[in-house]
C-alpha cells in the first residue's frame, strides 16, 4: 500500500495487502457487478423487432425516378426496453461534473446550479419560439436587456453583442467588428494580427478566417508576453492584438496596461480573449485595462452548461469605437419601450450584419442571469477569489511532487509540465491515463504548447477543500509511484474502465467511421 493509503486508511486501486489475491479480471458475462458490459446498439438489433406497431402503408406510386432504396436501411431493430436500458447503461459510463471533480484546465468545468435550471424551465422562457411575434415576448426582451446591462457593468464596456453562439464565434464577431472599424476609417492596409504564444488556439484561426496574416509574439521566462518582442512587431500594418488574459498558462499579464498603450499608439485595436474572465470577474473591469473588445464564455464564468449540455454562448463586449459595428439584431430602448432592430437603418447602418439566426441562446441567457442575480456583486467577486484560491492551493500542495512550469502564484488554473517524469519511462499521457483508473477525468494534457508535456489543472471555485485534498493526494501518490519505477501501472492504464487504452495512433491513421463487425485483432483496444 502507498503512504497515502496508510495515512488515510484508504486503498488505491491496484494496491493489495501482502498475500492478498488479485480479484479476477474476467466474469462469465463480462459484467463487473453493477458495471454492465454494453454491446453496440447495432449488435443488439434483430430483424423485425420494433418498439411500436406500424400499420402497413397504403398502396402508393413511387416518385423517386428509379432511385428507390434497394437494401435495408441499416438501423437496428430494438424493443422499447432495449433502447431505454442501452442508453441508461451508456449514461452510467460517462464522467460528468455531477460525478466528481473535473480538473480540465482552460475549460472551467464547474457545477451548474439547479436554481438556474429551474428558472430556465419556467414556461414563459422555455416555451417561447424564435419565430413568434416580438410583441408577444416582452419579458424575454427585458431579460436579455438586463443580462446585457450586467455584462456591460462587469466589463466596463458600453455595448454588448449577445448573438454569438460560442467563444470562437465571439472572437469572429470581435475581429469582424475591428475589420469594419478599420475599413470605415480607410485603413484597409492593416493586414496583420498579433497573437501571443500563450493565447488560445482559436485566436490565430479566427484572425486567418477574417483574412489577416497571423504574427506570433513570443513569451518571456515568466510565461507572459514579452513586451519588447511585441513592440518590435507593432507597425502601421497591424490591425489588432489578440491577447488572452489571464493567459493559457494560468497567469495574469501584469504588463497589460503597457501592452494596451503600445497597441493603441500603433493605431491598432486590443482584442482580449475573455474565456478566463471567471478569474477576474467582479475584481477587474477589462475596459480599465485598455481593452477594446472581449468575448465572454457564459459557461465558464456564469455556469451555463458546457459541451453537450449547452448550447454555447459567447457574448462580445465592445468599446465605443467598435459599438457601431456590432452584429444585428440590436436590442434598443425606443420610444415605445424595448425594440429589436433586425435591419440596417439609422444607428445600425454600420453593423456587420447577422452572425447567426435570431438573437442568441435564450436558455443560456436565463441561466447566466440567474447565476449573476443569485450571487450579487459580492458573490461574483468571491467567485473569482475562490477560483484563484483553489488553484493556488493545488499549486502549493503539489509543487514538491509535480514540476511547476513557471514560478510564483497563478490565477484560476495551475500549470505543471513533465519534468517530474524525466527518466521514469512514463509520459504525460501515461500519467493521465493512470488518473482515470483512480476515478478522475484527467487534467488538460499537452496544452498550452509553450511548455513540454503540459498538465494544466483548473479546480474551479465550486470544489471544496476536502475535494481538492483528495485529488491532490491521488496525484502525489501517482507521482511517487512513477518515481519508484512502477511503469507497468502507467503503461497499462486505464485498466478499470469499460474499455482499456486504445491504440490512438492506429485509430488516427485508420479511422473507422461506420460500424461493421470486424475481427477482434483489428480493434483499437489493447
Amino acid at each position: 500500500m502507498s503512504d497515502w493509503s496508510r495515512a488515510t486508511g484508504a486503498r488505491l486501486i491496484g494496491d493489495r495487502a501482502p498475500g492478498e489475491l488479485a480479484a479476477p479480471r474476467e466474469t462469465i458475462t463480462g459484467n463487473r457487478g453493477l458495471q454492465i458490459e454494453e454491446n453496440l446498439i447495432f449488435e443488439q438489433g434483430s430483424l423485425g423487432r420494433c418498439g411500436i406497431d406500424l400499420a402497413d402503408p397504403p398502396l402508393f406510386r413511387a416518385r423517386l425516378g428509379g432511385l428507390e432504396r434497394q437494401g435495408p436501411i441499416g438501423l437496428p431493430g430494438l424493443s422499447e426496453p432495449q433502447v431505454v436500458r442501452h442508453f441508461t447503461r451508456l449514461s452510467q459510463k460517462n464522467y460528468a461534473i455531477d460525478s466528481g471533480l473535473y480538473p480540465l484546465g482552460s475549460c472551467t468545468m464547474k457545477h451548474n446550479p439547479r436554481l438556474n435550471e429551474k428558472l430556465a424551465r419556467l414556461p414563459g422562457f422555455a416555451d417561447i419560439h424564435p419565430l413568434q411575434p416580438v410583441s408577444t415576448v416582452p419579458g424575454a426582451l427585458v431579460l436579455i436587456d438586463t443580462l446585457a446591462h450586467w455584462l456591460k457593468t462587469l466589463t466596463g464596456m458600453p455595448a454588448i453583442a449577445l448573438s454569438p453562439g460560442a467563444g470562437a464565434h465571439g472572437e469572429l464577431c470581435g475581429i469582424m467588428s475591428i475589420r469594419a472599424a478599420l475599413e470605415a476609417r480607410g485603413e484597409r492596409r492593416r493586414s496583420r494580427v498579433l497573437v501571443p504564444e500563450s493565447a488560445h488556439g482559436t485566436n490565430p484561426a479566427t484572425a486567418a478566417a477574417c483574412g489577416y496574416n497571423v504574427d506570433s509574439v513570443s513569451g518571456n521566462l515568466q510565461g507572459r508576453v514579452d513586451i519588447e518582442a511585441l513592440r518590435a512587431k507593432l507597425d502601421t500594418d497591424v490591425a489588432a492584438l489578440m491577447l488572452t488574459n489571464p493567459n493559457t498558462c494560468g497567469l495574469f499579464e501584469n504588463e497589460i496596461l503597457e501592452i494596451a498603450a503600445a497597441v493603441h499608439a500603433a493605431g491598432a485595436f486590443f482584442y482580449c480573449d475573455g474565456a478566463n474572465f471567471n478569474a477576474i470577474v467582479g475584481r477587474v473591469r477589462p475596459a480599465d485595462l485598455g481593452i477594446d473588445c472581449m468575448h465572454l464564455n457564459l459557461h465558464k464564468t456564469f455556469s451555463t452548461p458546457h459541451g453537450g449540455g449547452g448550447p454555447g454562448s459567447g457574448p462580445v463586449a465592445l468599446a465605443a469605437s467598435l459599438a457601431p459595428y456590432a452584429p444585428l439584431p440590436w436590442l434598443v430602448h425606443g420610444a415605445h419601450g424595448l425594440e429589436l432592430v433586425e435591419h440596417k437603418k439609422g444607428k445600425t447602418q454600420q453593423a456587420i450584419g447577422r452572425l447567426k439566426g435570431f438573437h442568441g441562446q435564450m436558455g443560456m441567457f436565463v441561466r447566466a442571469l440567474a447565476y449573476m442575480m443569485s450571487h450579487g456583486a459580492d458573490g461574483l467577486r468571491q467567485v473569482a477569489e475562490d477560483a484563484v484560491l483553489n488553484a493556488n492551493y493545488l499549486r502549493v500542495r503539489l509543487k514538491s511532487d509535480l514540476s511547476l512550469s513557471f514560478p510564483g502564484p497563478c490565477m484560476h488554473e495551475v500549470l505543471f509540465d513533465d519534468c517530474f517524469l524525466r527518466e521514469t519511462g512514463i509520459t504525460t499521457l501515461d500519467f493521465a491515463k493512470a488518473l482515470i483508473d483512480e476515478g478522475y477525468h484527467p487534467m488538460t494534457m499537452y496544452f498550452p504548447l509553450v511548455v513540454h508535456g503540459a498538465l494544466l489543472i483548473e479546480p474551479t471555485e465550486t470544489e471544496s477543500k476536502a475535494s481538492l485534498d483528495h485529488f491532490a493526494d491521488v496525484l502525489k501518490a501517482l507521482a511517487s509511484k512513477a518515481r519508484l519505477g512502477d511503469t507497468a501501472r502507467f503503461h497499462a492504464a486505464p485498466r478499470w474502465t469499460p474499455r482499456r487504452r486504445l491504440d490512438e495512433t492506429a485509430a488516427a491513421r485508420k479511422p473507422v467511421l461506420r460500424w461493421h463487425p470486424e475481427p477482434i485483432e483489428q480493434q483499437a483496444e489493447q
